[in-house]
């Protein structure tokens, strides 16, 4: 068996789990969930939801891979060795697998788009163009699959690496720059003339657009945003030596997926507002709303390419992050060789992205439940699985174990300790909310 790698320091550790966090999902999906939720009142819900519920699932997840040294799989094989829990670690394989295969494809858009930016190619279109173009670019296959290759390729280079050559280094390079960007770009938002109205649909609460169905919403973003359930970050923890609390190094983390999603909600809104644009315009907005923004702006194509730079960036860290989780099963669990598990998977999860983009256009008439391949997809990992797994976790470590050794186990090392606020979040606030959110997804309640 190969030799388990370490963090070659504690920065480089949170800088590569906020990484594992940002991509798609705080470009788009955080701004879109906040509009269509009520906007500053909204995210205040969010907010709870991040510190009360999701939050002490990250600090699990973390605590479970440092205990054991393994991926999640291995790590509750070897915690519960007369039990058959470990079966949910093949529910939060087939869920990142999943994920993965759409998430390098749409990715690749990024890459289209920073491409369409530097080569200026829609600095002159009228919005109606703009949309046909988009639409133009879903139903050209060879295109998607050709910036598909290429985030798969860099993706696979990167991890093959490792843990310090790899991830930790291109994390430690690539996040500083990532955030400077997110700050310039948010600043350059907030004084477009009529961004005022952004800003206060975005920092001031309205309550009175509160409802049940917005607080599930937000428990379910405070999930997503951190990438918590599927059990992906367990390997993050199980490169972690003692001599940080996990709860030190967790705080870093969280904070910075707040401030970094934060920031988004001020480059999206004062710039849809400015530009009369819906905030609930969902996966278009990056990809059509934002185009036409950077159409009209002064110096538009250089701001659109910096965006989609960083948008590349954001969803590079996460393609790393979920690769690294699947390849750790092949390692740990078949002792493979590091390099041959990482191209294996890399070819197998590209082929199954293919079909996924080609749902967009050529197979868009290949449907599964009235579903195209990606909407099955998106909709199996989102409304069931991931929820349902994540209930489970929190089941089985809020329940069936002692309590106590897991937050010895978290308070090993200097730094901030917990004690009744794991057992609380654990047992009781996270598996009610949790429950909640999986049952509204499914039309249950």
């Amino acid at each position: 068996m190969e030799k388990r790698e370490s963090w070659g320091s504690n920065l480089g550790f949170i800088l590569s789990s906020i990484g594992g966090a940002l991509g798609l999902g705080a470009i788009w999906k955080f701004p879109y969930t906040v509009g269509a939720n009520g906007g500053a009142a909204f995210l205040i819900i969010f907010l709870i939801a991040l510190f009360l519920i999701a939050t002490p699932i990250l600090i699990l997840e973390y605590a479970i891979g440092r205990k054991t040294k393994l991926s999640y799989i291995s790590a509750l094989k070897e915690l519960f060795p007369k039990k058959s829990y470990y079966m949910l670690g093949y529910v939060g394989l087939l869920v990142i697998t999943i994920v993965l295969s759409f998430y390098l494809g749409v990715s690749g858009w990024s890459l289209a788009y920073l491409y369409k930016s530097l080569t200026s190619s829609y600095s002159n279109l009228s919005p109606q163009e703009i949309t046909k173009s988009f639409s133009t670019f879903l139903n050209s296959p060879l295109e998607l699959i050709f910036w598909q290759f290429i985030m798969t390729f860099v993706t696979c280079i990167i991890v093959i690496k490792g843990i310090r050559n790899g991830i930790e280094k291109i994390c430690t390079i690539l996040l500083p720059f990532l955030f400077i960007m997110i700050i310039g770009l948010a600043i350059k938002s907030s004084l477009l003339p009529g961004a005022e109205k952004g800003l206060e649909f975005y920092l001031k609460p309205d309550f009175s657009l509160i409802n049940f169905n917005s607080i599930i919403n937000a428990v379910g973003l405070a999930f997503f945003t951190l990438g918590v359930g599927s059990g992906n970050l367990v390997v993050y923890g199980s490169y972690l030596n003692k001599n940080k609390t996990i709860t030190h190094g967790t705080i870093a983390v969280v904070f910075g997926d707040i401030l970094a999603a934060i920031l988004m909600g001020l480059i999206i809104f004062p710039s849809i507002f400015a530009y009369n644009i819906e905030p609930t315009a969902g996966p278009p907005l990056v990809f059509i709303a934002l185009p036409i923004i950077f159409s009209k702006m002064d110096y538009g194509m250089i701001i659109g390419s910096i965006f989609y730079l960083l948008l590349f960036f954001a969803c590079l860290t996460s393609t790393i992050c979920i690769l690294e989780a699947i390849v750790s099963y092949f390692v740990d669990e078949l002792k493979w060789k590091r390099k041959t598990t990482v191209f294996f998977c890399s070819i197998v999860i590209f082929i199954i992205g293919v079909f996924q983009m080609l749902s967009f256009g050529p197979l868009s008439d290949f449907l599964i439940f009235d579903k195209t391949i990606f909407e099955f997809s998106d909709y199996l990992v989102t409304n069931i699985l991931l929820p349902g797994s994540g209930l489970l976790m929190v089941l089985i470590f809020g329940w069936k174990t002692n309590t106590d050794d897991m937050i010895a186990e978290i308070n090993d090392g200097s730094g901030i300790k917990i004690n009744n606020y794991y057992k609380i979040t654990i047992k009781y606030f996270s598996p009610i909310f949790l429950l909640l959110v999986y049952l509204q997804l499914l039309g249950l309640f």
